[in-house]
This record gives C-alpha cells, sequence and structure tokens, in this order.
C-alpha cells in the first residue's frame, strides 16, 4: 500500500470532491500571489493533496509566469520564502485531490503552457468523460504529455484554438464546446483573467471584486475570507472574460433553462457552509435536508447529533422540526490531516478513533438519533454507530442527509463502482442492520429538488440516469483530477 492509499484510507470512507480554483486579477497592479494563498486556503476543503499558484505581471517580459506548486496543504507548499520572486498582478490557484491513480507533483496544477501565442496558465474543477478521444486526437498530431490528468489536455486544446482564434477568450470558448462532462475552469492569458463553466453547471463558479481587483472563485466562502464582495455566480455555460474594461460575458454555450444539472453533493457535503451557490444557502440547504428527515423519518429518542462537519447543520434541522433537543455527541480532532499515516492497514479501526471521539457525558443512557451526510461503503458508519453504544447509548438511530448510493459517478466525485456501495443490492433494512443501528432513515430523493430550492440538479448517483451519456469504459482511474 503506498502513501497515498494509506492516507485515504484514514479519511471516513467519505467522498471527495477534487479541486477548487481561484483567480485574481488587480488593475492596480498590485502582486496577487499571497491573496491567491489566502484563497486557496478557504477552498482547502475541495482538495488536500496537491495545490499550486502561478502569476504573471501583465507590463512585465511577456512569456514570463512565475509559479510554485507541490504536494501537501497550501500551509505546507507555500512555506516560509515560497512566495519570494512571484511577482505578478494576474494570477491562478488551486487545490487538489485525486480519485485514483497517481498522486504526484507532476499532476498539480495550475498547469502553465508556452506556445507559439504566448502564454496561459489553467486551474481546473471536473472531469471529462471524453478525455481519451480528446487526447488521443492529440497524441496522433505529435502532442507530448507531461501529466495524467485531462486538465492538461484542455490545456493543450485550448492553446490549439488561440491559433485559429482572434482572442484568448474565443479559444477558451471553442475548447470548451469540444468538452464534453464537467468543469470549471480558471484560465489566465498574459492581459486577461478568464473564467468559464461547463453547459450543465456541474461545478460552482463565481465573481467577485475587491477595489480595483476582480476574482473568479469555486465558492463564495474564499471571496469573503479575501474582503472581496460578491458580483454574480458565473451562468451554466458562460464564458466570462475579465479585463480592465470590464467583465465580458459570452453565453453561447448556455443550454435553455431546467436543462443544468448542479451537483446536489455541493450542496449535501462539498462546500463550506457559508457559501452560497447560485444563489442558494449551502447552510439552509443542509438545515432543509434535516427537517425533511425529520418529517419523513421520524423515531423517538431524547438528542439529536451531527457527525462532524457536515452532519451538523442537518442535525439542526432536525432537532428544530422535532423538537428533540439537539446536542454534541463528537469531538473532532482538528490536528489530524492527510500527513497522518497509520502502521498498517489493520489499524483501521483506530484511526476513526484518532480523528473523532465521543462525548460520554452528553449520549449516556440516552436514545440518540445521528446524522450524517451520507453512507458510501459502509465502513465507517458501523464505527461510529458501535462507539456511540460503548459510551453508553440505549439507541442509535441513523438517518442521512441524502437518498442511498446506487450508481458511480463520472463528473468529478469520486463515488466508486456499484459492487463497493453499501446500498447496492441492499434493503434499507439490510443496509442497518450491517451498521448496527435500531433504526435507518434516508432523505427521499424527491426532497433534492426543494433542497435546491428548484434548481436544476444531478442525480445521477442515486438513480442512475445521467444528464449526458456515461463513457463506455470507466476513464477515472486514468484521468484523475
Amino acid at each position: 500500500m503506498n502513501i497515498n492509499e494509506i492516507e485515504k484510507s484514514t479519511d471516513f470512507d467519505k467522498l471527495h470532491e477534487e479541486c477548487g480554483v481561484f483567480g485574481m486579477y488587480d488593475f492596480e497592479g498590485n502582486d496577487v500571489a499571497s491573496t491567491i494563498y489566502y484563497g486557496l486556503f478557504a477552498l482547502q476543503h475541495r482538495g488536500q493533496e496537491s495545490c499550486g499558484i502561478a502569476v504573471s505581471e501583465t507590463d512585465g517580459p511577456a512569456r514570463k509566469v512565475s509559479s510554485c506548486k507541490g504536494m501537501g496543504l497550501v500551509n505546507e507548499v507555500f512555506a516560509d520564502g515560497a512566495f519570494d520572486g512571484m511577482r505578478g498582478d494576474i494570477g491562478v490557484g488551486h487545490v487538489r485531490y485525486s480519485t485514483a491513480g497517481a498522486s504526484i507533483r507532476e499532476n498539480a496544477q495550475p498547469l502553465v503552457l508556452s506556445y507559439v501565442k504566448g502564454t496561459l496558465a489553467l486551474a481546473h474543477n471536473g472531469n471529462l468523460i471524453n478525455a481519451n478521444e480528446l487526447r488521443e486526437e492529440l497524441a496522433y498530431t505529435g502532442a507530448i504529455f507531461q501529466t495524467t490528468i485531462d486538465s492538461e489536455v484542455i490545456a493543450y486544446h485550448i492553446a490549439r484554438e488561440r491559433l485559429v482564434s482572434k482572442t484568448a477568450e474565443e479559444a477558451v470558448r471553442r475548447a470548451a464546446a469540444k468538452l464534453k462532462g464537467a468543469f470549471s475552469l480558471v484560465v489566465m492569458s498574459p492581459r486577461k483573467l478568464i473564467g468559464a463553466r461547463d453547459p450543465f453547471g456541474f461545478k460552482p463558479l463565481c465573481i467577485g471584486k475587491r477595489d480595483n481587483a476582480y476574482v473568479i472563485a469555486s465558492e463564495t466562502c474564499a471571496l469573503e475570507t479575501i474582503g472581496a464582495d460578491f458580483v454574480r455566480d458565473v451562468l451554466p455555460g458562460e464564458v466570462v472574460t475579465i479585463t480592465p474594461a470590464g467583465i465580458a460575458s459570452d453565453t453561447s454555450l448556455c443550454l435553455p433553462s431546467g436543462k443544468e444539472a448542479r451537483c446536489i453533493f455541493e450542496y449535501i457535503y462539498f462546500a463550506r457552509p457559508d457559501s452560497h451557490i447560485d444563489g442558494v444557502s449551502v447552510y439552509a440547504s443542509r438545515i432543509k435536508a434535516g427537517r425533511f428527515l425529520a418529517m419523513d423519518s421520524p423515531v423517538e429518542a431524547d438528542l439529536v447529533v451531527g457527525v462532524p462537519e457536515s452532519g451538523n447543520a442537518a442535525a439542526l434541522g432536525y432537532s428544530m422540526e422535532s423538537g428533540i433537543p439537539y446536542g454534541t455527541a463528537f469531538i473532532k480532532n482538528g490536528y489530524v490531516g492527510r500527513t497522518f499515516i497509520k502502521p498498517k492497514q489493520s489499524s483501521r479501526e483506530s484511526s476513526v478513533k484518532v480523528k473523532l471521539n465521543v462525548l460520554k457525558e452528553s449520549i449516556q443512557g440516552k436514545r440518540v438519533i445521528m446524522i450524517d451526510d451520507s453512507i458510501v461503503r459502509g465502513t465507517t458508519s458501523d464505527r461510529i454507530v458501535r462507539m456511540l453504544r460503548e459510551a453508553g447509548a440505549t439507541e442509535v438511530h441513523v438517518r442521512i442527509s441524502s437518498p442511498p448510493f446506487l450508481w458511480p459517478c463520472y463528473f468529478g466525485t469520486d463515488i466508486p463502482e456499484r459492487e463497493q456501495l453499501i446500498a447496492y443490492d441492499r434493503t434499507v433494512d439490510d443496509v442497518c442492520r450491517v451498521i448496527g443501528a435500531d433504526s435507518l432513515g434516508y432523505l427521499n430523493i424527491d426532497r433534492l429538488g426543494q433542497m435546491a430550492e428548484g434548481l436544476s440538479i444531478c442525480k445521477g448517483c442515486f438513480t442512475g440516469i445521467y444528464p449526458i451519456d456515461p463513457p463506455t469504459e470507466d476513464i477515472r482511474g486514468n484521468y484523475e483530477r
């Protein structure tokens, strides 16, 4: 087992979002690297394996891009002195989590390319389902690849389209028209900051402004961290171009209203609760999910608790709707990050307790409702239920703020193959017995639309019905984010 696998095995059997992107253009000419650093710090929850920043001076030497990237958390990669020499008033940043395959520095982003028309730096969040075809097309015309990520395929196609386009933004649009799947992009050209979002809007992207500088980021929480004001979300299918003249928009790739397919797990789990995505509060969505669970799956109990962190808001919503008191049952060790490595696989049991302990005084002698955001393989849920019982809970009723996972995801979420999903080929009662709970209830799938306030969403991982046809072969292990 390699280090990457060991680290992932400690991570609570949770889903992961692959990436966070952040770009900034300061029209006053101020250096942006340190601000991008803080923006990435706010997006660290979206990826903890690698990160990077690339900056350039819009009035400086042509083709000069300064970059720094590496394996680890933002504060690990950008230690003292990392910003020395990184001068630039325009730049992009990235945090990454890979679903499979190599987790190596070569796959860290942003990607920086130098070509006939100049330079570009690209940060990508999402997953392409036609990456094989696009990569093969490039390979047969002489392209040499330095990474195993489909983000490089996107960068190459943008560079190629730039040769026959009048502007960089036209090249981005023409390249985006070839892409199938999920992508939110931030692209830095010599004097433009460009953002693009796939027509379905799988992944979030928004625009902010601070003084005389503009920002493009995955989530609004990153804007607030640097003191920027929210301007608006990038529309699904939109390409936005930021220059000193303002924001230009190209909506030629946009789908008719109601055809979008935003990832519902941004609201259930991925995004920070203080973010707003496409006008909907993530925190409010999780409160709603908890209320719906209380309406649809009521049970008599003494206390409602959440599994940190994403289960907490849903637990509060359950408490508000049911009238059952909300409490704290788990203490999370905030100092256990990606560098925590177990000596061997057989010690997986202890890894849960290292990260999460039970507050015995809170739950002893009580009937407890435990709210979590999802059950994937089920290898963690049974341990947490057992921890509550060992701490003195007389009953443990589990409620999940999402429907059962029955299908894999091909658009940037690391939901595994069906055979690895605990809900596959099992009834709810079967799953309940496996995790050792007294009862189990999932969020009703019909509630998802209400949770997202009527936005069009993707439910493929629950229904097997995807907004676009999935690939005929699973390439997720070959092209990771």
